[in-house]
């Protein structure tokens, strides 16, 4: 009778084969990968380190590399081979902006910093990136994904007057957003209450942002900033700052911060990707970043601005087609990625801080101080915006707008609860 082992392999065949299997994979972290993923792993993560010319350890963890500022990862990028760069905006940006009482009273208001400050500091002609960490790395479908979000799918919703929106429904995706279109826009602001939400899985993200964007939902660009808690790019549930851009809808375009080429940093202040620090606690003082993106109209340059003083750099126009001129639509508010979205069971990652918004009180997502730049030579609040949610159940939106001096947005939400199972 003969043996198992004369069936396939034989048992030196199956020797050779765990040999083989063994050569060709490493362990990593107690977790097995192919050695070809090792090694394009490695070689990526060694590419983005030979500029550093000073390291700093944050108190969390983070590494701070000190990159000089003409060999950072944007001029990766085809397109930007031969870039020169706008150290600053073209234009004084004081003599845009009209300052309401309101803005007087609220700028008065704690701004956050980052963590890694307390550290050092990166030297001039250089600009601070943050490490990406090896295993972060090693964990995405691939290297060429990592730091890009998943593309998302529109739910087949007929285009009716009753639902106008129904390019931002995505599956994988909820939003719950305050909205402006019909016009072109080269600019958007606001102030975002920073919270730290509840993550439930790695593979899952919630994020706070102002967004400007243009095309239908199965191609659009798009270019935000904001806050963020997401594992998958930064290896733990921190608060974050983030800017992101595709040109694609993110199906070969875009990532967040500098993990792709794209974006070209000016600031030797601020790292991208980051612990921001303190954020806002229940009960607490009300912490908050304030995010301005403009388009710059002698280069075309979609900038950065932070705290209201800081240009961080900027994404050349370059990188887009029609958002190379101007933005359709511009959105602030929160978005959760999940693959248990829209479906029971549902994700219990939280938006904002994991309370549903109530008008007036600002112990939800909240941002204030809403801007636009379209067709006037000022930043001013849209002529016309509108709340979209994609499940209220689960993320729910507030606008104020009525017997208040500047309208507030509220919104954010648990995720699962007794009416989102």
């Amino acid at each position: 009778m003969r043996t198992s082992f004369s069936h396939g392999l034989g048992f030196k065949g199956l020797v050779f084969f765990i040999g083989m299997a063994l050569i060709c994979s490493r362990v990593v972290g107690g977790k097995t990968f192919s050695k070809q993923k090792v090694l394009e792993v490695e070689r990526k993560i060694n590419h983005l380190r030979r500029h550093a010319l000073k390291s700093i350890k944050s108190a969390d963890g983070d590494i701070i590399d000190c990159i000089d500022i003409y060999k950072q990862p944007a001029f990766d990028h085809p397109a930007l081979r031969n870039h020169t760069i706008q150290m600053t905006p073209s234009y004084d940006l004081s003599e845009t902006k009209t300052r309401t009482k309101w803005d007087e009273k609220d700028s008065s208001k704690t701004v956050t910093s980052q963590l890694w400050q307390e550290s050092g500091s990166c030297p001039k002609g250089t600009i601070p990136v943050r490490r990406i960490r090896k295993n972060d790395l090693l964990k995405a479908y691939s290297v060429e994904h990592y730091g890009r979000k998943k593309p998302s799918f529109s739910h087949q919703v007929a285009q009716s007057s009753d639902n106008q929106n129904s390019n931002f429904q995505q599956m994988n995706h909820s939003k719950a957003i305050l909205i402006t279109e019909g016009y072109s826009y080269t600019g958007a602001k606001g102030d975002i209450k920073v919270w730290n939400p509840n993550v439930e899985a790695d593979d899952e993200y919630s994020t706070s942002q102002i967004c400007l964007s243009v095309g239908p939902y199965y191609n659009f660009e798009s270019v935000e900033s904001g806050w963020a808690v997401n594992p998958s790019v930064y290896g733990d549930r921190q608060t974050r700052l983030f800017v992101y851009w595709t040109a694609d809808a993110s199906k070969t375009t875009g990532c967040f911060d500098l993990t792709c080429p794209g974006f070209v940093q000016t600031s030797d202040i601020i790292a991208l990707g980051a612990a921001i620090y303190p954020i806002s606690l229940p009960g607490g003082l009300p912490y908050q970043i304030t995010i301005y993106i403009f388009k710059d109209p002698s280069t075309g340059n979609w900038w950065v601005q932070y705290g209201e003083r800081i240009n961080i750099g900027y994404w050349p126009p370059d990188l887009f087609k029609s958002l190379s001129f101007h933005a359709e639509t511009v959105d602030w508010g929160g978005e959760v990625y999940s693959s248990k979205l829209q479906h029971a069971p549902h994700t219990a990652t939280a938006m904002g801080n994991g309370n549903f918004p109530l008008p007036y009180l600002c112990n939800s997502g909240c941002i204030t101080r809403m801007r636009i730049h379209d067709n006037s030579p000022t930043l001013k609040f849209p002529d016309w915006v509108e709340t979209y949610t994609d499940e209220y159940n689960c993320y729910d939106v507030s606008y104020v707008g009525d017997y208040i001096e500047d309208p507030e947005f509220f919104y954010g939400g648990p995720g699962k609860n007794y009416i989102c199972p």
